[in-house]
């Protein structure tokens, strides 16, 4: 026992404090002690065989009931997948027939959202057994080939394309047939930007190439029907090039004049049996062409001086002129 006195000048104002400690009290305290541990431990106990009870109860009412098992996987019509593409990148073993409950959707869809040919997705129940999963697909432009870079082979699956936001992606193999008819742009090698799946194209001569062809589709809807390709070959002119292999060079702007030009001289020359090569569709007056020999050659006639021209010459001459010249 230890006494302590404090303040003994003022003999009325005493304080005596006492403090006792002995192992018996010492044991008593620690066996209180695990007694709230015990009871606290109880509960614990009751509480998590609730919760068991509850997720049995759950499991069996849900994730194990045949009513809520996957039956139709309700995916809307695109180029890009189909049910059973989705079942494959989703993860799920249709043979199985899971839970709908057992599917996170959340995480369904951000494995869509991974495939380069898929903008956005979005996947939900539907009570008792559907899997409603709507995706937006990639809208395709064009080919891209770039040989400096590797990317040579188009209109195949796994083949370049890029869509109207300028972002690069290979072509699935539900989208071949439907972007066949595409035209290709070909674009320069860029050891500072280079071409990246899944990534927007920095190469200006994309956009230049963008608008050309966005002239020819407002001028004629059929227009990709007949385009081969497109390429910027300076800082000032296009190369596109038709399905029959005439080449046509056009300015960086003005297209819609030029694209007209363009339809004309080449009706002109179907109307008339010849093949144009070349044409440069840049002056407003006068355009130049060349013309493809594609028949055997033959002797040219030539006319002694001040001989009369045969008027079939003067006339395809005037008509071709007209025809290039109208504006």
């Amino acid at each position: 026992m230890k006494r302590k006195s404090t303040n003994r000048r003022n003999p009325h104002r005493n304080v005596l404090e006492v403090r006792v400690m002995s192992p018996r009290i010492a044991w008593l305290g620690f066996l209180g002690f695990l007694g709230v541990l015990a009871k606290v431990a109880c509960v614990m106990a009751v509480l998590a065989g609730i919760g068991w009870g509850v997720w049995r109860g759950v499991r069996h009412a849900f994730y194990q009931n045949p009513d809520f098992s996957l039956k139709v996987i309700d995916l809307n019509a695109n180029p890009v997948i189909d049910e059973l593409g989705v079942a494959r990148v989703i993860g799920i073993d249709l043979a199985a027939c899971p839970s709908l409950f057992a599917i996170d959707v959340d995480d369904a869809a951000n494995r869509l959202k991974t495939m380069h040919g898929i903008l956005d997705a979005r996947v939900e129940r539907h009570l008792p057994g559907s899997l409603v999963v709507r995706i937006v697909p990639r809208m395709p432009k064009a080919w891209i080939s770039c040989p400096g870079e590797g990317i040579r082979e188009v209109r195949r699956a796994g083949a370049m394309l890029v869509d109207h936001d300028g972002v690069a992606y290979p072509c699935p193999e539900l989208q071949v047939q439907s972007t066949a008819a595409l035209p290709v742009i070909e674009l320069p090698a860029s050891a500072d930007e280079p071409v990246t799946v899944g990534e927007k194209i920095p190469h200006p001569e994309l956009w230049h190439c963008f608008l050309l062809l966005d002239s020819a589709r407002s001028a004629d809807p059929h227009a990709m029907q007949w385009i081969e390709s497109v390429r910027q070959i300076n800082e000032w002119s296009l190369e596109l090039r038709t399905r029959g292999g005439t080449r046509a060079t056009f300015a960086l702007g003005d297209h819609p004049r030029q694209i007209e030009s363009l339809r004309a001289a080449l009706d002109h020359a179907a109307g008339e049996g010849y093949v144009i090569d070349t044409i440069n569709l840049i002056p407003k007056y006068n355009i130049p062409i060349t013309l493809r020999e594609e028949s055997p050659p033959r002797a040219i006639l030539v006319k002694p001086p001040g001989a009369a021209a045969d008027p079939g010459e003067v006339r395809r001459e005037r008509d071709l002129g007209t025809i290039l010249n109208r504006n």
